[in-house]
């Protein structure tokens, strides 16, 4: 993993009325110690950033050198601060803490929507009453690819011009030649991270991120670079000034990011950010890969332009997001000879999705746009019954302003979201802790909160979580164990 040097007075900014939280009177140098370590947690600082020197950070915060040099002191007293003779402080994340975020799931059965524990561990929808009539129509046209072999790395060419078709009609002219089929976007993102990530470059990511891109970086030998997400009341999204001096300072060679109503938490870059998100890959020659699987559930506002109307990018859909989440057929967009060069590498691994499938998702993108207007609505009067059940029982908890996507980030009163998911099973609920989203046990303030179940069932998840959250600031707690995304 590897990050940028933050400035004095980048760090200030971040910093805010760091002296006064609301808590009790402390020592100055206590009181910017303990919102340095806040800011850790929440991965508004990511690992391995380096600290401004102890002058210029005071000099900045109009404080003492010795506030400073006091406050590091604690910091590296509490495993926060890595310090090495001659080199800068870096930011780092207690041991103890950075364990309950490593790499490891937690499988369980298909849940079932009776089931009596309530699984908020993924964010896929039931399927739309549409997907068995397209799998009727699509098993009734299946002897036309059955006088073929059935096997093809770039999928049938009906699917293609679909996705192509849907592509063109939101404003990026698209042949089906540049689209790829794969088994979902989680194929065509560890594909394209694969092919495109040699070992050791630089992987620019957003942080929190979906935790499966971490592991396709670390599989290809790359390393991810953090760039926070702005998540202040107001100020809520990309910090492109941010990600403009990671480019400047690290020069890495792809940028993976989630423009649209962002995994995990739901936010979405204007049209003015991404034309200078693609200023910005132009000027650093850094190859964007942009995940557009929940680009078209948007439940507030308006649809974004793709970020391929801007400038060169590679997109990553999938069908799954939109009608269901056992429909594992997703897609790349790109330009003839790079979906040419991911063909040839997946050829050795799989050799195609299942026909019948394909045809399928080729049935329900002809017809997508009344579809997704039937999702949306769904979603939209599901994360009504969650966000009221939220304030009715758990006040003190707050959510970013997502206009779109399936699920909330939710920030806690205190950093105990590895804890809450370890006990809310016991209040018969499963979660996903906020660790999963970050690297080296950041987000243990913040937990993702999907709304794809019936509203009943959403109103008694709350009513658990609450349960477990008391259970947990009482003092309960057992050892976390991350369970697995989607």
């Amino acid at each position: 993993m590897s990050t940028h040097l933050l400035s004095a007075g980048r760090l200030a900014r971040d910093l805010a009325d760091w002296r006064d939280d609301g808590q009790r009177p402390r020592p100055a140098f206590r009181a910017l110690a303990e919102r340095i370590s806040v800011l850790a947690q929440d991965g508004r600082l990511p690992t391995g950033s380096g600290l401004p020197g102890e002058r210029e950070l005071a000099t900045a915060l109009q404080v003492s050198r010795t506030t400073v040099t006091a406050a590091y002191a604690l910091l590296r007293e509490r495993g926060y601060l890595d310090s090495r003779q001659g080199a800068r402080s870096t930011v780092m994340l207690p041991v103890t803490q950075a364990a309950g975020s490593a790499v490891g799931y937690r499988f369980g059965v298909m849940n079932d929507p009776d089931d009596a524990v309530i699984d908020l561990s993924y964010a896929a929808p039931p399927a739309l009453p549409a997907v068995g009539v397209a799998y009727r129509e699509a098993l009734a046209s299946m002897p036309e690819q059955l006088a073929g072999h059935g096997l093809g790395v770039f999928g049938i060419r009906r699917l293609r011009q679909a996705v192509a078709d849907r592509y063109t009609a939101r404003g990026v002219p698209t042949r089906p030649d540049q689209i790829l089929i794969t088994h979902g976007a989680q194929q065509a993102m560890s594909l394209v991270v694969a092919v495109l990530t040699a070992p050791g470059d630089r992987v620019l990511i957003e942080h929190p991120t979906y935790p499966h891109v971490l592991e396709s970086i670390a599989a290809a030998g790359g390393r991810a670079a953090p760039v926070p997400l702005l998540t202040d009341e107001g100020a809520a999204g990309w910090d492109l000034e941010g990600l403009r001096a990671a480019v400047r300072q690290l020069a890495p060679s792809l940028a993976y990011l989630v423009v649209d109503h962002h995994n995990p938490t739901g936010l979405t870059l204007g049209e003015a950010g991404r034309r200078e998100l693609a200023g910005i890959a132009r000027a650093g020659r850094m190859t964007l890969v942009v995940d557009e699987s929940m680009a078209e559930i948007v439940l507030d506002g308006e649809r974004m332009p793709p970020m391929a109307a801007f400038g060169p990018a590679i997109s990553i859909g999938s069908a799954s997001k939109l009608f269901w989440g056992g429909l594992r057929v997703g897609w790349v967009r790109a330009d003839e000879a790079t979906i040419t060069r991911l063909a040839t590498a997946r050829a050795p691994l799989d050799l195609g999705v299942p026909p019948l499938e394909q045809l399928a998702v080729a049935l329900l993108l002809e017809q997508a746009d009344p579809l997704i207007a039937e999702r949306t609505a769904q979603l939209r009067g599901r994360r009504a019954a969650l966000t009221d059940a939220l304030r009715a029982q758990l006040p003190d908890w707050r959510w970013l302003p997502g206009v779109g996507g399936m699920s909330l980030w939710v920030q806690l009163p205190r950093p105990v979201s590895s804890r809450l998911s370890a006990v809310a099973v016991e209040f018969g609920v499963v979660t996903t802790a906020g660790p999963r989203f970050g690297i080296n046990g950041a987000f243990e303030q913040w937990a993702r909160l999907p709304y794809v179940h019936e509203p009943d069932r959403l109103r008694a998840a709350v009513a658990g979580l609450a349960g477990a959250y008391r259970a947990v600031t009482a003092g309960a707690g057992v050892r976390p164990e991350p369970s697995v995304m989607v």
